[in-house]
């Protein structure tokens, strides 16, 4: 991500004033997408939106929504299999339920996945149209820097649109080895999961970045054998370290293997499943694997060239924290822009980018105020600094840490795992960052992530009423460490 005071055309391309409205051509009906078309049509602007894939892209038809969905499924299991300490017993055996005691019934499940993502698209295509949206189903491409054209399946022009801002956001695909060719039955990426009837006996994850490890915790939980081939000493590389170190405890205690130093060299069905060949030269058989490599932007037939939009090595778009690329009008959003790989930072690069293209005052993508979350068991949620840049001297901040182990409702639901930590800054104890590891984190960030916007310090976080007993006590009593020491 470029600093727009240097690298990238300093204003928007100028609208016409013709006394009409302007047009707004959108390729890509992704978060940003969307986002950014309901954004321009409800500041008047005649908006078009390009999607040859389905309204809601690859967020709700196969990466986000269906895999939340499925981890849904998966938590409800986890949540019986430690109900055992919570005094609840099989009626008919007297003994403790498990969630291996339980059928799953995947057809059902992946249905229900489908199905959900399906009316999820449906309603965002009803909020664009009632906003007055225009839907184009095709393939867009720049034909310039001022123009795009629509293709069919086959590759041909069937119509061309100028326009006096354009949007792309295309979104990314699965990454994959050219010796382990995915074929949607035994060799799997995520998109192609939920076409599965039966639960595998023995998934091999290859990759322990968020998909494979959030994929390794619910295939686990439904009841599949699962290991985990992970090229780092730990999984979630880059991630909290001791996040990172209780979710592979979590991982130990639930029967994951995990193949950590290890590397997957090629994958190839077999009679029975499939064989999966380290670069050590071991193999490791299953029924099943799921490549889990991460993404490619979507960006190798988009037209770049022909307006002269700038692009990394990696494919990705180049764009400013206002979300312009380097051609005035034309901006990014999205994963094909590689700022963060997330739903939620793609639907607000797509709004900040029509709010500064059509003339509204605008605050640009503020990296340390992002929060993310991963949907295993437990969930890890962070924003804002990280103790890692802390440590490197990156930046200035004070680490306070407390289990959830001495928290009354996580004892009540019998909860072992999690912390929450804080970061404050030395002297003025602004907060800067937090990393919560519990159940439903993705829920209980929120509070920090206010707290890192609105630069509250961990007194304000202390001195907040929350309730008792409740997971959030612990975000504010952590906040007392520091108010104790400084009475001290």
């Amino acid at each position: 991500m470029s600093d727009p005071s240097t690298a990238l055309p300093s204003d928007p391309r100028r609208l016409p004033d013709t006394g009409g409205r302007p047009r707004v051509v959108i390729i890509g009906g992704g978060p940003g997408g969307y986002e950014a078309a309901l954004t321009a049509a409800r500041h008047g602007a005649e908006t078009l939106l390009v999607e040859e894939r389905g309204i809601g892209g690859a967020a709700v038809l196969t990466d986000v929504v269906p895999s939340k969905t499925l981890i849904a499924t998966a938590d409800v299991l986890d949540q019986v299999a430690g109900s055992q300490q919570l005094g609840i017993r099989d009626a008919d055996t007297g003994s403790a339920p498990t969630a291996h005691t339980l059928n799953v019934d995947l057809a059902a499940v992946n249905q229900r996945v489908r199905e959900l993502a399906a009316a999820q698209s449906s309603d965002i295509r009803t909020s664009l149209e009632e906003a007055g949206v225009q839907i184009i189903e095709g393939r867009g491409r720049l034909d310039g820097p001022d123009r795009i054209e629509v293709l069919d399946p086959a590759g041909q022009r069937i119509a061309q649109h100028e326009a006096e801002v354009i949007l792309l956001a295309v979104g990314a695909r699965p990454r994959e080895l050219d010796s382990a060719p995915c074929d949607g039955e035994r060799i799997l990426n995520w998109t192609q999961l939920y076409a599965l009837d039966c639960l595998p006996a023995h998934l091999i994850v290859v990759g322990s970045g968020v998909t494979g490890a959030e994929f390794a915790s619910a295939y686990r939980a439904l009841g599949s054998e699962v290991t985990l081939v992970s090229s780092r000493e730990k999984v979630l590389p880059g991630s909290d370290a001791d996040a990172a170190d209780v979710l592979e405890d979590a991982f130990a205690r639930r029967g994951v293997t995990v193949r950590s130093r290890s590397r997957a060299a090629t994958a190839r069905r077999s009679e029975e499943g499939v064989v999966v060949t380290l670069t050590s030269g071991e193999e490791i058989t299953g029924s099943h694997v799921l490549m889990a490599l991460g993404g490619i932007p979507w960006t190798s037939d988009l037209g770049l060239w022909t307006a002269g939009v700038r692009v990394q090595d990696s494919g990705h778009i180049e764009t400013d924290r206002v979300s312009r690329t380097s051609v005035r009008g034309i901006y990014a959003a999205g994963d094909c822009t590689g700022v963060y790989p997330l739903a939620s930072v793609a639907a607000m690069q797509g709004r900040i980018a029509m709010h500064h293209a059509l003339g509204d005052a605008v605050s640009p993508l503020i990296a340390t105020q992002v929060c993310s979350a991963i949907f295993t068991s437990p969930e890890i949620a962070v924003v804002g600094v990280s103790e890692q840049e802390v440590l490197d001297g990156e930046a200035a901040g004070e680490v306070l840490v407390l289990g959830l182990d001495t928290n009354p409702r996580a004892k009540m639901q019998g909860i072992t795992e999690g912390f929450v930590k804080l970061i404050v800054r030395p002297g003025s104890h602004t907060v800067v960052g937090a990393v919560v590891v519990a159940p439903r984190a993705s829920e209980l960030i929120l509070p920090y992530t206010l707290a890192v916007a609105h630069r509250l310090t961990a007194e304000q976080v202390a001195g907040t009423f929350t309730i008792y007993p409740s997971l959030t006590g612990s975000l504010a009593e952590v906040a007392r460490q520091r108010v104790l020491d400084v009475e001290a």
